[in-house]
């Protein structure tokens, strides 16, 4: 399933959601080359979040195959601000951009009842805590972690806590055809964490990268969790005046 579009309008201008999109372009045209080769290898080994270096669980100077004639290598000392640059590099064009439309579907509604300052914030926290998820799954992984999925999760499970009945316009794929429906939000965002929950169980392996599962499942539980204290009361109280938002949220 991809979300092509929700019948949820909001009310206030999404400048957050359009600034770390904003930030997440910037990042891969002037750090990452727009994917060219090596500055995005040179990106990913050292802003990307490699689970191995922050713990010391491999031994400095340890050199892991990241591409043809590219090696990553294991520094000495653990550089933990990658558990933040990692949320804004990403691995290809497909990545970037399906993270960024997921972003933009979902964005807007969540900081449309938190704020900009309370959704950054949110956003952070989200990634964060995906990153966690994926370090404590696999400490000993030397596969640099980039992405901004984790983060995005986590507006995911938001999404899907405050407006789960509302519709989301997605195109299905049956084989080799597909179609457009419209779903309720909580069966398209759940089938979406379905999937990651599946996905853990081959994702246990040997360290070969590829989908960051337990990040996504961190990321999702993590927004599920968090969502209530970033909430603005004014907001909420303009929100719910003007739309249906689920009954658990406070007026």
């Amino acid at each position: 399933m991809f979300p092509l579009r929700d019948e949820n309008p909001t009310f206030h201008t999404s400048i957050a959601t359009m600034a770390i999109i904003a930030a997440n372009a910037l990042v891969w045209i002037f750090v990452q080359g727009l994917g060219s080769e090596p500055r995005l290898i040179q990106s990913v080994c050292s802003l990307g979040l490699i689970p191995a270096e922050l713990l010391r669980t491999l031994p400095p100077g340890t050199a892991i195959p990241i591409a043809e004639r590219y090696y990553c290598v294991i520094e000495a000392d653990p550089n933990w601000w990658t558990l933040l640059t990692s949320m804004f590099l990403h691995g290809s064009w497909g990545h970037i951009i399906g993270n960024m439309w997921f972003l933009w579907v979902f964005g807007d509604n969540v900081e449309d009842v938190m704020g900009p300052i309370r959704f950054t914030v949110f956003y952070l926290l989200c990634g964060l805590a995906a990153a966690a998820a994926q370090i404590l799954s696999n400490p000993y992984s030397p596969v640099p972690m980039v992405g901004a999925s984790g983060a995005i999760g986590g507006v995911m499970g938001a999404y899907a806590i405050l407006y789960p009945w509302h519709r989301v316009e997605t195109l299905v794929f049956f084989g080799f055809f597909a179609r457009v429906i419209y779903l309720p939000a909580i069966t398209m965002l759940g089938y979406w964490f379905l999937l990651q929950v599946l996905g853990t169980l081959w994702s246990f392996g040997p360290a070969t990268g590829g989908v960051a599962f337990w990040a996504h499942i961190g990321g999702f539980l993590a927004g599920i969790g968090l969502v209530r204290f970033f909430l603005s009361p004014e907001r909420v109280r303009c929100c719910r005046r003007r739309r249906r938002l689920a009954a658990w949220v406070p007026d």
